[in-house]
């Protein structure tokens, strides 16, 4: 069984962000949702895809996921 696609899994960081922007600390704010939220296996999808697709505050999050790691 395969998951949500690289781009969705972009997409969907890239929503989070953008409802949480105007969070106090919106880069842990998302952090803290894709930790709570999202499978292993779609963060180290995410990850394994590199950056480029994220918008600013996503790239952040998900390279302050990768740092925990």
């Amino acid at each position: 069984m395969s998951g949500p696609t690289v781009e969705k899994l972009a997409y969907m960081v890239n929503q989070i962000a953008r409802n949480l922007v105007h969070d106090d600390a919106p880069v842990a704010a998302v952090a803290d949702h894709i930790v709570a939220f999202w499978t292993p296996r779609m963060i180290d999808t995410l990850l394994a895809e590199g950056t480029n697709a994220l918008e600013p505050v996503a790239a952040e999050a998900m390279a302050r996921i990768k740092a925990a790691r």
